[in-house]
């Protein structure tokens, strides 16, 4: 049992270690694959991706990730307690529609370290690599990320492959509306487009260009300036 444990220890100690150079380059080097692009590829979909830094992203784009999936990003440090405390209260109606309280950093970090699904284990790491790139690589460089690994439509990834997809141009110069309707297809991208959209989808990506002004106004993207 002593030796079990020793090896127990080391075991813990080495994924710490090798956690924390993992996040550490990665502040510095672009991730060149993620579990749901390799999903994907193995899956027969191919893998479309075009990396472009948040320097050359229309600004808009944030607004518009900020407006749809975390209007607190800048004050936050992680984990938005208001969000998950409103997201269970509405869950626990029994409504149809379930609703999480996951911060573009916990996707981030779901996105770039981890799989897709449920499960606590699966979960608690999730809240593990959050912790770390809070720590290791800000804020900026957690949304340039999240631009560049999120899913925007059936193996196609980043929003300037979505761009290029959708409205047959890069991120740099996209529209307040375009940047509105690829926030909307974020949280389904294999079940949503954000050419012609219908439904929910086109209300959806209506209500966030609505908001977007209000992220520039209130400064609710300040920490990326």
């Amino acid at each position: 049992m002593r030796r079990l444990l020793g090896w127990l220890v080391m075991a813990v100690l080495a994924f710490i270690l090798g956690s924390l150079l993992w996040v550490a380059a990665l502040r510095f080097i672009n991730p060149p694959i993620t579990w749901t692009m390799i999903g994907d590829a193995v899956a027969g979909h191919g893998v479309t991706k075009r990396w472009m830094s948040i320097d050359r992203i229309d600004a808009t784009m944030a607004r518009a990730v900020i407006a749809a999936e975390d209007s607190r990003f800048c004050e936050h440090h992680g984990f938005d307690y208001k969000a998950i405390a409103a997201a269970a209260a509405r869950n626990a109606t029994g409504t149809k529609r379930i609703r999480g309280g996951s911060t573009v950093s916990q996707q981030t970090a779901k996105n770039v370290f981890l799989w897709q699904g449920g499960g606590y284990f699966r979960k608690g790491l999730e809240a593990y690599f959050t912790l770390l790139i809070e720590n290791i690589w800000g804020k900026r460089r957690i949304m340039e990320v999240y631009l560049n690994v999120a899913e925007t439509g059936i193996g196609t990834y980043g929003v300037n492959a979505g761009a290029m997809r959708y409205f047959k141009h890069d991120a740099s110069r996209l529209s307040q509306r375009e940047a509105a309707l690829i926030a909307a297809v974020l949280p389904l991208p294999k079940k949503r487009a954000a050419i012609d959209p219908r439904g929910f989808t086109r209300r959806y990506g209506n209500s966030i260009s609505r908001r977007i002004g209000v992220v520039a106004g209130d400064g609710l993207d300040a920490c990326l300036r």
